[in-house]
Order: C-alpha cells, then structure tokens, then sequence
C-alpha cells in the first residue's frame, strides 16, 4: 500500500451504496481515507435514455478524471450499470479503477457454484447484472434473477431490517435451491450477514469483496 493513507475515490449514483461502502472500508481497510462522490442523477438519465449512452459514459469518466486529478490512489465505482466504464479507462489511468461487481464476480466464478440467484431492486440493474454475469461465468452455470420487492425504499431510508425482509422474501420465491446468492447492488450489502444466517445459502455482497480487491491492488502497486 502507498505509505500514506491511501485515498480512495468512491463514485456513486445513489445515496443508499455509500453506507455499506463506508462500513466494508471501516472493517477490511481502515487504513484508507474514504472521499465519497455522488452524482445522484446518474442512474435516472441512464433510464431515461435505456442505457448507458455515450455522453453518460463522458460524464464518469470525467467523474474518474477528476478524482485522479484530486490525487486519489484508487477509484473505486458502486453503481453496476457503470461497470464497464472502469473496465474502459483502466488501460489509460494511471491508479487503480474498480468496477463494482468485478471482484464479485471473479469470486462466484472461482468458487464453482452451478447455480446463483441474482438479486437486485429493480428489472433494469437485474438484467444489467444477469447480462454481465453469463459473460464471465461457464456456460452451464444457472442464474435465476430475482427483484427484492421494497429494497428500494427500505436501501433509502435504512432500514436494515426491512431491506433483509426484502432479499429473503425474493430468494425464497425461487424453486430450486441456489448455491449461493449474489448480491448485484451495493446498496443490498448490508443484508448479507442476516440472509446468509437466516437462508443458510453463502450470500456475497459487492463492497467486501471490492475493498478486499483494493487492498491487494493497493500493496501489489507499493511493492
């Protein structure tokens, strides 16, 4: 890691990813100075213009720019549908820029599970994730897509206890059993602990898995 206390540029479309972001650096990286960056419309002008367009993925990118700029050792983005906006800019940056789900992802494909259920708060990040799940998983693997009724609401105003009741309620909609659940937004994180006790099915949430992908990348840049 930088010998000093590595700034870390967290880019989000949404209030309610900020929190267990903040939480998973608290608890895996506590050594990082969080500097949060909230372009809260970011999420609504890609649906109202049915997906990431050319002037959307513009903006991030001048989001990413400036947090270089403002000397960040890393960038790190919460919001899935910007996933390949870091994917993009990794090749000309000159720190780290994370997607959300990229070390997720990496995580369900390394562990072998044949059978994944999908959950996020709504239809279009859904099949945002499902989209970019099949193209790094093997082709037999199953993924059953499920929308937690309430999340959205619940994620906004906090309520842990209702956003759990969410994601229990949209697994248990599923007829087959799942190997593991794949949390697709950061702002469902904070379910994780609670569903994985509750399902007895192992449940992975964005943040701890991306804070932990800083972190090697951080004392991997160091070295």
């Amino acid at each position: 890691m930088p010998e000093h206390n590595p700034l870390i540029a967290v880019i989000s479309a949404v209030p309610a990813a900020i929190p267990p972001t903040a939480t998973a650096f608290e608890e895996l990286l506590p050594a990082a100075t969080v500097w949060n960056i909230l372009d809260d419309r970011l999420l609504a002008d890609a649906g109202r213009h049915g997906g990431i367009t050319a002037a959307l993925s513009a903006r991030m990118h001048r989001l990413i720019t400036h947090a270089v700029s403002e000397d960040a050792d890393a960038v790190l983005l919460t919001c899935s549908m910007y996933a390949p906006v870091a994917r993009e800019v990794c090749a000309t940056i000159r720190i780290p820029v994370l997607g959300p789900d990229d070390a997720l992802f990496e995580a369900a494909t390394q562990r072998g599970y044949r059978r994944l259920a999908v959950v996020s708060s709504a239809a279009d990040p859904l099949a945002d994730s499902l989209s970019r799940l099949r193209d790094v998983l093997d082709a037999d693997t199953v993924l059953e897509g499920v929308i937690a009724p309430g999340a959205v609401d619940a994620a906004r105003a906090g309520d842990v206890a209702a956003l759990v009741d969410s994601v229990v309620t949209a697994v248990g909609d599923i007829t087959n059993p799942v190997d593991a659940i794949v949390l697709s937004q950061f702002s469902l994180a904070p379910t994780a602990r609670a569903v994985q006790r509750i399902t007895d099915v192992p449940t992975l949430p964005g943040p701890e898995f991306a804070v932990r992908r800083l972190h090697t990348m951080l004392t991997w840049r160091s070295a």
